[in-house]
């Protein structure tokens, strides 16, 4: 007979298996819908029709975890995501946070990695919702002020790729220059997964030894005068680079 942690350990096994299973499969349907959608939708609803169905899909598929028994989650401040001209940084430790964030804001848009650009899965709904690849830093910039400027909410990972949970953070300059040089608001984001999953190298079957819960904390705007009235603009971002770094890293292990 079963023990009873092992029959706990099978049934979130099985239910994890469901539920990536139904996100690529989710993620295939959308890249063939995308294509067919932006052929009969009007050029100028294309994108915020994009960014609500990504939106709800995100939100389908945390409810669907949650529902399978493998996951809970808690978000403290999000009344305060999604204004405009609004730069939300986050850290990345775990491929669920970039889920997790777009899941809450409705009509964001985000900085990705190019490799989404090319993936015949995902090349469709990302395009189609403007989303920003993040290969080339100066292309990335230009890209990024310009989706600020027109008043959309610019998720970023300043990361740019996941880190695993023992490593030190190491945020990349982008994301420091890019909030000098035209957000309205710069808006820090902390989430926190425990126990860990889906970190660095880490595969969808090596499960946490119980059911997983994160948390989205959104933290007080950093002011970002006192950096834009003093030096050059490099200079700036890599101060605004450090003491971001510094205050991830003093959040991030809180407790």
């Amino acid at each position: 007979m079963l023990s009873w942690a092992k029959a706990n350990y099978l049934r979130r096994l099985l239910g994890t298996a469901i539920a990536f299973s139904t996100f690529g499969l989710g993620g295939a349907a959308l890249g063939l819908v995308f294509p067919l959608l932006n052929g009969v939708t009007p050029t100028q609803q294309r994108q915020p029709l994009a960014r609500r169905t990504i939106h709800a899909a995100f939100i389908f598929f945390l409810r669907w975890m949650r529902a399978l028994g493998i996951m809970e989650w808690q978000v403290e401040g999000i009344e305060r995501l999604g204004r405009p001209g609004q730069l939300v940084i986050a850290n990345h430790p775990s491929l669920l946070y970039v889920v997790f964030i777009i899941a809450h804001i409705e009509q964001a848009n985000c900085v990705v990695k190019g490799a989404l650009l090319r993936n015949p899965f995902t090349r469709g709904p990302v395009r189609a919702a403007g989303f920003i690849a993040n290969e080339v830093s100066e292309t990335m910039l230009e890209q990024g002020a310009a989706s600020l400027a027109q008043g959309d909410c610019l998720i970023m990972f300043p990361e740019g790729t996941r880190t695993k949970p023992e490593q030190a953070i190491a945020f990349h300059r982008g994301a420091a220059a890019l909030a000098l040089k035209a957000a309205r608001h710069l808006t820090p984001v902390i989430i926190d997964v425990s126990p860990t999953t889906l970190t660095k190298n880490e595969k969808w079957y090596s499960i946490p030894p119980r059911k997983f819960k994160m948390t989205l904390r959104v933290a007080d705007d950093i002011d970002l005068t006192p950096y834009r009235s003093k030096g050059s603009a490099p200079i700036a971002a890599r101060r605004l680079n450090a003491d971001l770094t510094a205050f991830y890293t003093r959040e991030c292990h809180r407790g």
